[in-house]
């Protein structure tokens, strides 16, 4: 898949494309759908199929306060849009200068000239251009002026065993699983565990002390952290601390730590990953990923540290429970 970041980057002799722009945080199950049947339908008509999407996420850039967390990076946002089987995606940089364009000067200068699209495929609620002026009717007025077709999808929701959900896909679902630390109704509507993607930092180093060394992630993690708790899920390193990136490696059992360290009076809200049986590693400044697979309790406050390492000893014990059952 091609990955341009600017429409210089683009081949002049590109195209004809099918084209869809969006967001696609997290590149959720209804996401996906709609990607996968874009690319095959593309490819039978013989022209390429395209995703636009921004970074950073326009309410970062208008309501920054406002902004919801955002549940996936730009690394795995590409890595996920190309297993849908698109062949580019144009991800451009949002500023306030880029939202100035008005409606026609987008289309006309991204999707027309820039990607030479012979169809765009949008949601009924689709909004583009300065203050969200364009929405659908606008689309399909400059799609008869610049002769590319409009297709409209509609909201995708679950089917088959999900069907009693009754609910369509959304970011927003996961987002509200998360809050509440449910990754398990978080993975189904992703179609796949949860992911952080951090660096390992130095921390207090209680965990080492306790026979517990945890791999402590940098405060600038990706991904959304889920609600305070003790998760089971599995760790994999992606980059050495040279940047160096680490292909293949074994994802390791874990148990992961979310929230402050009560026992202890922390303040800081941390994510720590202690990688089961293993005492051995040195993960310091190496980027890794966790995926989140079931969270096994809330974070509570011990009343000793003899209490504490009880509790934990039964974290790992119910870690090897969950992480045996996925397999």
């Amino acid at each position: 898949m091609h990955r341009w970041t600017d429409l210089a980057d683009v081949p002049s002799d590109f195209g004809p494309t099918v084209v869809t722009l969006g967001n696609f945080d997290g590149v959720h199950r209804g996401h996906a759908s709609v990607l996968r049947r874009m690319a095959a339908d593309a490819r039978a008509q013989g022209s390429a199929a395209v995703a636009v999407t921004f970074s950073p996420h326009p309410l970062q850039v208008h309501r920054p306060d406002d902004a919801p967390p955002l549940l996936t990076g730009d690394e795995d946002r590409l890595d996920l849009l190309e297993q849908t089987g698109l062949d580019a995606v144009l991800l451009l940089e949002y500023s306030l200068d880029f939202a100035r364009q008005s409606p026609e000067e987008f289309v006309r200068t991204y999707l027309v000239e820039g990607l030479r699209a012979r169809t765009v495929v949008v949601g009924r609620d689709v909004r583009f251009g300065w203050q969200n002026a364009g929405d659908l009717t606008t689309m399909v007025e400059l799609g008869r002026r610049y002769g590319f077709e409009v297709e409209v999808i509609d909201d995708i929701t679950p089917t088959g065993h999900d069907e009693a959900l009754r609910r369509r896909w959304s970011s927003t679902w996961v987002r509200e699983a998360l809050a509440t630390g449910d990754v398990e109704q978080a993975a189904l509507v992703l179609g796949r565990p949860h992911r952080l993607r951090g660096i390992v930092v130095h921390g207090d180093a209680r965990g080492r002390e306790l026979g517990f060394p945890t791999a402590n992630l940098a405060q600038d993690a990706l991904g959304m952290v889920p609600a305070n708790g003790v998760y089971a899920g599995w760790l994999r390193r992606t980059r050495a601390a040279d940047g160096t990136p680490v292909v293949d490696d074994e994802p390791l059992p874990a148990a992961v730590s979310i929230g402050t360290n009560p026992t202890f009076d922390g303040v800081q809200r941390r994510v720590e990953a202690y990688v089961l049986d293993r005492t051995d590693l040195d993960l310091y400044d190496q980027e890794v990923v966790l995926d989140l697979v079931a969270r096994l309790r809330p974070t509570l406050r011990f009343s000793s540290v003899d209490d504490l390492l009880e509790q934990m000893h039964a974290d790992v014990v119910r870690v090897r429970e969950v992480l045996a059952a996925e397999g």
